[in-house]
């Protein structure tokens, strides 16, 4: 099951400095030994809310080697780069099961809610 990788990217200035272009100059290589890959990377289009900043969306086969990516000392070793230079925040989240619905997951929920209701 896929991972995806999430980061919510603010650069003072809008424009990388020389320790932030480093960072994106050496990031890939960090990246491809674990399957990870861009998929989206630049500013969104926001239709709700506030979103100041940038988008980068990764993929990784799985949790695991998203975690061993992160976790790498060759992504550490640049980590401080990016860490001093760039605001972000970052997440990781599974790609849904075949067959997953929004439907399905509010009857899952009405269903836990009515069990734990009968058991008080």
């Amino acid at each position: 099951m896929s991972t995806y990788l999430i980061n919510h990217l603010r650069i003072p200035g809008d424009v990388p400095n020389e320790q932030g272009l480093s960072y994106l100059e050496q990031v890939e290589a960090t990246v491809q030994p674990f399957g990870g890959k861009w998929l989206a990377n630049g500013t969104a289009d926001v239709i709700e809310g506030s979103w100041p900043g940038l988008v980068v969306l990764m993929e990784f086969p799985d949790r695991a080697a998203a975690e061993a990516w992160y976790r790498s000392p060759e992504y550490q070793a640049i980590l401080p780069l990016r860490v001093r230079n760039a605001i972000s925040d970052i997440v990781l989240i599974d790609s849904l099961p075949p067959g997953y619905t929004v439907k399905g997951f509010a009857q899952e929920v009405r269903a836990a809610v009515a069990a734990a209701g009968a058991s008080e």
